[in-house]
């Protein structure tokens, strides 16, 4: 007699069927629909945290240091004088270790600034009104002397492999406050020097992934996350379709009580359905005041679209959203403050962020919201001290720059390090970029060698095998 054969279910009919084309796609959209569900499972800090989230002001291109922030008084001394430079830059690019080159003093004006009387230049006027309340990290260095491998750097802690965005460790190793928001959320976020991948999950379960809203080469007022509405039905008949939907998915979930896959599919459907509900109020401005739009610089024409990137950051932060990166760039080959031979552009560019970020920080403080979040604002690396190729702009700076810190426990008002005194080089108190990463997981509670995922037989983290905590920059 014939062994009985069972009737296959429809899943191993699409297995079975059709080389299994059906059922890799149900595959695929299984792994892409892991959602908070996973994170709100998080284990949560190795330690008292002081601070919750972090908002990323990433300043694409590469702002130079001692046009800003990082006062050379022997850089203006020597104008003009041709001197040897030893840098990874000169190296990558002629194979030489060392190039004479015409230092350039900064185009712009430096004086003192708040009670600390911190020495910035007049490029971001604004910002300089809360120097008293910024952590300047004057001795930082990095890799990657390109663009795209020092941005990538930067947001995944590798310049060459597919790894973890910072954003994306940072919610798999806390969760979400807001199950009905993205815990990670990228706005305005450029195509190139790494597109996606400076906000990808990569080998992280897909519920890290980072969530665009919009991308550099549209404005900030028509951008919003795809999809949320749907016109062609009211909100009760959508209501009745989703209950409908979930009693369907619950009659799947209990004839398949251990199929991971399905029930993750069936809560990226439930997540969607909240953000549906929550996230149009959130990513709507409208009922802001008029001081706070004009706090942000919002309905002016210089700095109406980054202001209105920053209003927003502050808003998803104040819902609940952990990790929020604001991007001031484009898609174009060359980013907007890679000035290679016209510094003066750069005064168009402060001009654009200068008034939200301090609105960002005014907002912030006044809500009470500064102390627990960590605004970081910084670039994939610094400029040259010298003129580049003897003309008017500044080359790639990877070996010395600037970044601030505020808020989150960081010490205000305080300088930190040192390049040395024309700005090339760090040379006192280094911080890697490793180290500026294992610094702000640890004020998040996370202990960045804990913080490993296990992967291809080998456990990995943000910071690799490297990084140390900055302790001396800590409140």
């Amino acid at each position: 007699m014939n062994d009985f054969q069972p009737i296959i279910s429809r899943r191993q009919a699409l297995k079975h069927s059709a080389c299994g084309f059906g059922y890799l796609a149900l595959a695929g959209l299984a792994q892409g629909a892991k959602t908070n569900d996973t994170v709100l499972k998080s284990a949560g800090p190795h330690f008292t945290p002081r601070a919750k989230r972090v908002i990323f002001l990433f300043m694409q291109g590469g702002p130079s240091h001692v046009d800003s922030f990082d006062y050379k008084p022997e850089l203006e001394a020597h104008d003009g004088e041709m001197l040897g430079f030893d840098d990874a830059r000169t190296i990558a690019k002629t194979g030489m270790r060392q190039s004479r080159q015409r230092l350039m003093k900064s185009l712009w004006k430096y004086g003192q600034h708040g009670q600390t009387g911190k020495w910035c230049s007049e490029l971001f006027p604004h910002i300089n009104q809360h120097v008293d309340d910024l952590c300047f990290v004057h001795s930082m260095h990095t890799e990657g002397v390109a663009h795209g491998p020092a941005t990538l750097f930067l947001h995944t802690g590798a310049a060459r492999f597919i790894r973890p965005s910072m954003g994306s460790w940072i919610l798999y190793g806390l969760g979400t406050e807001n199950e009905n928001l993205p815990g990670f959320i990228t706005i305005g976020p450029a195509a190139g020097n790494g597109g996606p991948r400076n906000y990808s999950h990569a080998f992280l379960p897909a519920a890290y992934q980072g969530t665009a809203i919009g991308n550099a080469a549209r404005a900030a007022k028509d951008s919003t996350i795809k999809n949320l509405a749907n016109p062609r039905r009211t909100l009760a008949q959508q209501e009745e379709q989703f209950e409908l939907i979930r009693a369907l998915n619950a009659e799947q979930i209990r004839d398949n009580p251990a199929d991971a896959e399905l029930e993750a599919v069936i809560e990226s459907y439930e997540l969607a359905w909240r953000m549906q509900n929550h996230a149009p109020q959130v990513l709507d401005a409208a009922g802001e005041s008029a001081a706070t739009l004009e706090m942000y610089g919002i309905g002016e024409e210089k700095t109406d679209n980054f202001g209105r990137q920053c209003l927003l950051a502050r808003r998803l932060c104040e819902a609940g959203v952990r990790f929020v990166q604001v991007t001031y760039g484009d898609n174009t080959a060359n980013p907007r403050w890679d000035q290679h031979s016209n510094m003066p552009k750069h005064k168009d560019h402060a001009l654009a962020t200068d008034k939200p970020v301090a609105g960002l920080l005014q907002d912030l403080k006044q809500r009470g919201l500064l102390e627990d979040t960590i605004v970081w604002w910084g670039g994939e690396f610094g400029r040259t001290p010298y003129a580049q190729d003897n003309g008017t702009g500044r080359d790639h700076n990877p070996d010395g720059f600037t970044v601030w810190l505020a808020g989150g426990g960081f010490q205000p008002g305080i300088s930190h390090g040192s390049t040395d005194e024309f700005g090339h080089m760090a040379v006192q108190d280094k911080v890697h970029m490793h180290d500026l990463h294992a610094t702000i997981l640890h004020q998040l509670g996370l202990d960045h060698e804990r913080l490993t995922y296990r992967f291809d037989g080998r456990d990995y983290r943000l910071t690799d095998v490297h990084g140390r905590i900055v302790t001396d920059i800590l409140a």
